[in-house]
């Protein structure tokens, strides 16, 4: 029977970046893995341009120590670079992409090739296009400054409510490993895991914990 350690990412910056949100991933892993042995699970707040991942190296570490898979839902749930899943393949731990179970190295490295391109030509399709914009003259911004200041505060707080929505998995991971955890030491645990605040430090206090929770 063969034996699985699931990771699981959601960006911090666009959710579901790939349509994939996390209870989607968990169901497709779960459904790939089935009746097998599922060794644990780990979940990432990190962006995919990222690969500094410390939930992804704890993932790795006990797939090896335990002679487990890797599964993940979807190759973007890893990265959108070829050097990267090179590495990982390179890592000598194996894993399996629940949507293509069957893809073997050379189909994955093609796959990153592929994402690694599409990323790419989004990204010069939108300078192109704001480029040729502000060459006719158009104004780029807001037309209507007061219009924008309450759609910029709506904005900000979406994306306030998204980001302690997508955090609340690995908060309530922290708890149930700690037991009955403080604010304090969850505070001091995302500290040491390195996951970026919501103004993006990697310094955790108690009362930020404390607002996440009566967010989400």
């Amino acid at each position: 029977m063969t034996k699985f350690v699931a990771y699981f990412r959601v960006s911090t910056d666009r959710q579901g970046q790939s349509g994939l949100g996390l209870d989607a991933q968990r169901q497709a892993v779960a459904q790939h893995v089935g009746d097998q042995e599922l060794v644990a699970e780990f979940t990432e707040i990190e962006s995919g341009r990222k690969t500094d991942r410390t939930e992804l190296a704890q993932a790795m570490s006990l797939a090896k120590r335990t002679k487990a898979v890797l599964v993940i839902a979807k190759l973007d749930r890893l990265a959108r670079n070829v050097h990267f899943i090179s590495g990982l393949l390179e890592s000598g731990v194996p894993f399996v992409c629940a949507d293509m179970p069957e893809a073997d190295r050379t189909f994955l490295q093609m796959s990153a090739v592929f994402a690694e391109w599409e990323a790419r030509k989004i990204s010069e399709r939108t300078k192109a296009a704001l480029a040729q914009a502000k060459a006719r003259g158009t104004r780029l911004g807001c037309p209507t400054p007061e219009v924008g200041s309450a759609a910029g505060v709506a904005s900000i707080k979406t994306k306030a409510d998204a980001y302690a929505a997508r955090m609340l998995p690995m908060v309530r991971d922290i708890q149930a490993r700690l037991g009955a955890a403080t604010l304090r030491d969850i505070a001091n645990e995302l500290s040491a895991r390195g996951i970026e605040t919501a103004r993006g430090g990697t310094v955790w206090h108690a009362s930020q914990v404390s607002n996440l929770l009566a967010r989400a």
